[in-house]
């Protein structure tokens, strides 16, 4: 074997460097000095995501089943912003009297499932690529049932494992007619089968591609296959609510970008485009109207965390490199943006224990700096210009529309904008709570830690310049552009 093909994996090696330095202080340091875990591990790993930025050398792997590219490069880097500040996030949660003596557990286990994504985002192979997938997927649900105290944290795990197994079975299940048809599980095989016509575009390439985007779309907490999300989502501990919301599902699109095109692209028109197309379009509307319905904040956000998925895809089907850079600029503002909501309502629930949009009724009197941030979480994640969350709704509808000749994605565009529309009406539920019900004040002042300071800054901040900073989609675009060659299929 030569070991020399590691060289091309200098992301993943980093991050397990990471895990292992956690992993050796979690296990030998002494307890006196446990307490400093957390902010040891936000430390190693914020030096690690300053140089996850820094480019290396691209090209392929372990027989072509393994690819870094310009693109990978960039969109494990957005994931690992995300992670970092979700380890800020947790470091008060995991050093409170419940979770401390299993602190140095959810840490390793947050850094096992990157490492996971990363696979999937490298994966040429579905077979490496499922693996990928697995390893991501099967240490959140340790993850969910970490509140053991917690009956609803239990019920969240059972049920995030249940429809993981099932999910993972329709996605085998898909693959296996996918072998079937072409005989191979290389994507670049898979693709070329269909090029010259060995696979016939049949009913079972059809069932297989629908299986396919079933698996990855429990992932992504595609309509129909979202009904896991809202009780995970409330169940779970906040820290890991956050992961799932933002991570996980940047992760899993950036592989179902990947998949789709490289391995399904020369039957993009007569099949998968259609099949997204209904997703999407059921996704955004049923993730908006059962997110006005909630009354519990984490169930509002897992919500409107389904509708955000369905924005995310249309940078799927667009198929193209401006589709691609509007994906990825779209998934670093939801980051940015969600994790903002979810710091502030998890700052509230471990002070306050309250968790309904009415508890923030008047919260601006008695605090109004975590006020402010929730107000520019929702405007981002309602796309009020001029946050960041406008503009990536704005580029993702361009990318979808650059250059399209059907029709039917105007209206799939202009669907989703009267969408954009309604959403306005419960984010914005959630900002007359806070600003406008001043007499009806629930919660009293709470102290943040500085660890949750740190962490609002950052995505308030990230919401305000990432939109206006237009280096950052420019960057994006390039990057894209220089990778453009996935794109040659369609």
């Amino acid at each position: 074997m030569d070991y020399s093909q590691f060289l091309m994996m200098p992301q993943e090696i980093g991050l397990l460097v990471v895990f292992l330095l956690v992993f050796l202080y979690d296990t030998f340091m002494p307890q006196s000095n446990q307490r400093s875990l957390p902010a040891f591990t936000a430390v190693v790993f914020g030096i690690f995501t300053i140089f996850s930025f820094i480019p290396a050398s691209t090209g392929t792997a372990f027989a072509g089943m393994f690819e870094q590219s310009q693109a990978t490069w960039a969109m494990k880097a957005i994931l690992n912003i995300g992670a970092f500040l979700v380890i800020l996030q947790a470091m008060k949660w995991s050093n409170s009297d419940f979770i401390a003596v299993r602190r140095g557990e959810f840490y390793e286990l947050t850094l096992l499932t990157l490492f996971g994504m990363y696979m999937m985002v490298s994966a040429r192979n579905f077979l490496l690529f499922y693996i990928g997938l697995e390893t991501a997927s099967l240490p959140i649900a340790a993850m969910a049932a970490f509140e053991k105290n917690h009956y609803e944290s239990h019920e969240a795990a059972a049920k995030y494992i249940f429809t993981a197994i099932f999910s993972s079975a329709i996605l085998l299940l898909g693959l296996s007619f996918v072998y079937g048809m072409t005989g191979s599980l290389m994507y670049s095989q898979v693709a070329q089968s269909f090029i010259l016509g060995k696979a016939a575009h049949s009913a079972l390439l059809i069932t297989a591609l629908a299986f396919v985007i079933a698996g990855v779309g429990f992932k992504l907490s595609l309509v129909p296959f979202h009904l896991w999300t809202a009780d995970v989502y409330e169940g779970a501990p906040t820290a890991v609510t956050s992961y799932l919301s933002v991570v996980s599902k940047g992760a899993a699109a950036f592989a179902f970008l990947i998949i789709l095109v490289q391995a399904f692209g020369a039957v993009y028109a007569d099949v998968w485009k259609w099949m997204l197309y209904a997703v999407i379009v059921l996704t955004i509307t049923i993730g908006n109207l059962f997110a006005v319905r909630q009354r519990n904040i984490k169930r509002f956000l897992a919500f409107s965390s389904i509708s955000q998925a369905g924005y995310i895809v249309l940078g799927v089907i667009a198929a193209n490199t401006l589709g691609m850079a509007s994906m990825m600029y779209y998934v670093l503002v939801y980051i940015l943006s969600n994790l903002a909501a979810f710091g502030v309502a998890s700052v509230i629930e471990r002070n306050t224990g309250k968790l309904t949009i009415d508890d923030y009724n008047g919260l601006f009197n008695t605090n109004p700096w975590l006020s402010f941030t929730m107000m520019l979480a929702m405007f981002s994640l309602g796309g009020i210009p001029p946050f960041a969350g406008f503009f990536s709704k704005f580029f993702v509808f361009a990318g979808t529309l650059h250059n399209a000749t059907d029709y039917s994605l105007y209206i799939l565009v202009l669907i989703a904008l009267i969408n954009t529309i309604i959403s306005l009406y419960y984010y914005l539920l959630v900002v007359k709570a806070m600003f406008i019900r001043q007499d009806e004040c629930v919660i009293p002042r709470v102290k943040s830690a500085w660890n949750e300071k740190l962490m609002l800054i950052i995505c308030g901040l990230g919401i305000v310049l990432v939109g206006l900073a237009s280096c950052i989609y420019t960057s994006l675009t390039s990057i894209t552009e220089a990778s453009g060659t996935i794109f040659s299929l369609i």
